[in-house]
């Protein structure tokens, strides 16, 4: 398989998954978007991991819900999946560095990125059911939904 490029993969999985045109500066907005939910993670799975006596995050440390869980099974079968799968994994950034995932955790990744990246995309279809070109507004209120969440 060919390396992903980034845009074009991005403009794909955005269209299939909510039929919404995507840019550079919506790449750049999800790359922030991922680098923000993968600290809110890793904070909340390093704190649970503790709380459990270990300082290995384990895949049950994570913050994963019922629909998070349905967005990661659905994700699986987008046509685009493993092309995001491979992106996902060369460029999520890594997290703060009292946080160690277990390698368990670490294969997870890329489907929670995966069903968080769902999650964010549909959700700007319920903030504006018309929108196909999202602005700077809408990212800034699809982030305020997650920051209420996570």
């Amino acid at each position: 398989m060919t390396r992903p490029t980034g845009i074009p993969l991005f403009q794909r999985f955005f269209r299939e998954v909510a039929s919404l045109d995507m840019n550079k500066d919506d790449l750049r907005r999800y790359r922030r978007f991922v680098d923000e939910m993968i600290d809110d993670i890793a904070v909340t799975g390093r704190n649970s991991a503790k709380w459990n006596g270990r300082d290995v995050i384990a895949p049950q440390d994570l913050p994963i819900t019922k629909g998070l869980q349905e967005r990661m099974r659905e994700f699986d079968g987008l046509d685009v999946a493993d092309e995001v799968r491979e992106l996902l994994r060369a460029t999520v950034r890594r997290p703060p560095g009292d946080v160690t995932f277990g390698e368990d955790t670490e294969r997870l990744l890329p489907e929670l990125f995966g069903g968080l990246s769902i999650a964010l995309a549909r959700s700007f279809r319920i903030l504006d059911p018309r929108l196909v070109r999202p602005g700077a507004e809408h990212w800034d209120r699809a982030f305020a939904v997650f920051e209420l969440v996570y």
